[in-house]
Parts: C-alpha cells; sequence; structure tokens
C-alpha cells in the first residue's frame, strides 16, 4: 500500500470521484441551495463512499472560522449544571459548532480568566459560562474578554448577557401549591448560600408565605446532597405535632434524604408531612412516595444560551446585558394531596383519576 493510499480522502478527491468541481462540493457541504438535487446526490455518494471528512483546520484557516464554542463550567458532578452542559453541546452540534470544555472546581476570577484565555488561544469563537455561585457571577462581571460570553445560571441580576430558568417563580409554584393544599405553613430547606439558584429559590419562598401572610419560619440549609437532607429531615422530624405538615426542598436529592429521615422517624408522607423537590431528576417519580417536583426545561436553556450567543457574534443581539428567562412547570405526585377542604383550582397527583 502507497503512502498516497494510506492519506485520508481530500475535497479534491471526492470532486474527481462525483466528476464535479472543487467548488461544486464545497457547496454541497455548505448546504448551499444552488445545487442541482442529482448533483448533490452524486457528490454525497463520493463522500459515503471514500469516507470524507472534513478537515476543520484547514477550514477555519481559509474562513478565519473555526465553528467552535467553548463552555466553561463547575460542579458538573451535580445534576443540574451536568444537564445544562449536555444541553449545550447538543443545541451547539445542531447548530453546526464544535464544543470545547473547561471544568473548573471552583469559578473565580483567577480560574476564569485562565480558563478564557486558554479557550481564546484555541480559537474559540464565543463562550458560554456555567455559572450558578455568587462568586461565579462576580468575576464574570470584572473579566473582559475578546469573544462575546453568554452566563448561564446567574440569576436575572448578572451584568453579562444570560440565560436562566426562573427559579423564583419555581419556589412560587411549589410553595403556592402546599399553600393551596391546605396547609397553613410551608418549610424550606435551602441550598448553599453561595448558590443563586438556592437565594432565588429561597425569595420565591419567602415572598409566597408573605402575600399570603404567613411568617416564614426558619430556614434550614444543605448542601445540594441527599445527606444534608437527610441531616435537616431528622431536624424537621422534631417539629411534626408542632405545626410542620409540609415542606418545600430546593433540590430533588435533598428530598430524598429528608423523605428517608420522615421515613424512619415514623412520619408519614404526604399523610403527616408533604414534600415538594426541585429539578425533576429522573429517578423523582421513583421515589417513595414519588416526588412533587419543579421541572426545569435545560434543552430549552441549551437552545436558548446557544442562539443568544450565536446572535452576540453575528452583531444581531441589541446592546446591553439580553436576560432571557425559562418558565419551569410544577410536576405534581403522590408526595403532596390536599392537606384541608380543597379549592377547585387545586392541583391534582399525576396519574390521578378526575
Amino acid at each position: 500500500m502507497t503512502h498516497a493510499q494510506l492519506r485520508p480522502p481530500t475535497m479534491a478527491d471526492v470532486a474527481r470521484l462525483a466528476g464535479v468541481s472543487h467548488q461544486t462540493v464545497s457547496r454541497v457541504l455548505g448546504d448551499h441551495p444552488n445545487v442541482r438535487e442529482e448533483t448533490r446526490a452524486r457528490v454525497l455518494r463520493a463522500i459515503e463512499e471514500m469516507g470524507y471528512r472534513r478537515n476543520f483546520s484547514a477550514r477555519a484557516l481559509a474562513t478565519r472560522r473555526t465553528r467552535t464554542l467553548g463552555v466553561v463550567a463547575s460542579n458538573t458532578t451535580l445534576y443540574g449544571p451536568a444537564s445544562t452542559l449536555f444541553a449545550l453541546e447538543e443545541a451547539a452540534r445542531a447548530e453546526g459548532y464544535l464544543v470545547s470544555t473547561v471544568s473548573l472546581r471552583r469559578l473565580t476570577v483567577e480560574t476564569l480568566s485562565e480558563a478564557l484565555d486558554r479557550l481564546s488561544e484555541g480559537g474559540v469563537e464565543g463562550v458560554i459560562a456555567i455559572a450558578p455561585q455568587r462568586s461565579a457571577v462576580e468575576a464574570l462581571a470584572e473579566l473582559r474578554h475578546p469573544f462575546p460570553v453568554v452566563a448561564v445560571g446567574t440569576g436575572s441580576g448578572a451584568e453579562v448577557p444570560n440565560v436562566n430558568v426562573d427559579q423564583q417563580l419555581g419556589a412560587r409554584l411549589a410553595t403556592g401549591h402546599l399553600l393551596a393544599a391546605g396547609h397553613r405553613k410551608v418549610w424550606h430547606l435551602a441550598g448553599p448560600e453561595d448558590w443563586q439558584e438556592a437565594a432565588d429559590r429561597a425569595a420565591g419562598w419567602r415572598a409566597t408565605l408573605e402575600a399570603a401572610d404567613v411568617e416564614p419560619p426558619v430556614l434550614l440549609r444543605g448542601d445540594w446532597s441527599p445527606l444534608s437532607g437527610y441531616r435537616a429531615g431528622q431536624e424537621l422530624a422534631g417539629w411534626v405535632g408542632r405545626g410542620l405538615t409540609a415542606v418545600f426542598v430546593s433540590n430533588d436529592q435533598m428530598a430524598l434524604g429528608v423523605l428517608r429521615a420522615l421515613r424512619e422517624a415514623g412520619v408519614r408522607t404526604p399523610q403527616d408531612v408533604a414534600v415538594v423537590g426541585f429539578d425533576d431528576i429522573p429517578e423523582s417519580e421513583f421515589f417513595a412516595p414519588p416526588l412533587t417536583t419543579v421541572r426545569q426545561d435545560f434543552s430549552t436553556v441549551g437552545e436558548r444560551s446557544i442562539a443568544l450567543l450565536l446572535d452576540l457574534m453575528e452583531g444581531r443581539a441589541p446592546s446591553g446585558a439580553a436576560r432571557i428567562a425559562i418558565e419551569p412547570q410544577l410536576v405534581v405526585r403522590a408526595s403532596t394531596f390536599p392537606y384541608g377542604p380543597q379549592p377547585p383550582y387545586a392541583l391534582q397527583p399525576e396519574g390521578a383519576p378526575d
């Protein structure tokens, strides 16, 4: 076998096999409309027969476009950041872009600056930062970069273009659902203090109670883990019989721990204490009992984030920091049911008969 036979096929090889010009092959690869269908089919057959793969490095040199986007993320072992990262990669791929990801243990001015420098050296055309921690939001506001940046998970107050699920609305849906079911007060297990999503969910919970003239009880905190939920659940079990009948938990993993702690203390869910989570992780419908929770649409987050970044790259986005809010959805399951007289607008558990 000769050296020529070992080399990968080129666009010129495809053009020769298909009997067309190099420019025609380029037009087919670029999905140009001014190509006859018969010619397009012949070129595609030649591409498949030869196993041709586009040389993105050469294309980048010719067009000065790498069609590569950067993503900076941390805490990607957690459900929210991991789901966001997956959705971003899918959305970028659908638009014909590759993704270069830098995962950091913690987002600070120093680590973010290093990550953006690394991505810049790699020729990315824009960056999305998954930045749910307040410190990360502050760091993004301080940095200057040669490409557009879109933030995700920062809350609407970020000073850079951002896309977020409306966390406060999700908390209002969860808390309002429990109040509508007849519970006089709703306890809350919040996430870590430095997380903007945890702060927004706590703010939505508090605002809903205050709007109903209910004094918010003491707020408990966890670290997103089932273990922290379990420990908080042990504390909450001590309040059963002293006014505790409902708990809104800031994520489903902590809710899993709360459910186990209550069960071990002999507290029934939802007969004694109703529990609502947040995220709608795939396992939540298989909890004992199936968990009422707030669903975040990560696919839409990915699509809208990539669309906003491309608009910024092409100069189509409005001046200033664009802000996009995506509505969450309450999913009602067996961990909650009406505690008192049920108003006509109250939601029914998923799968329950009308």
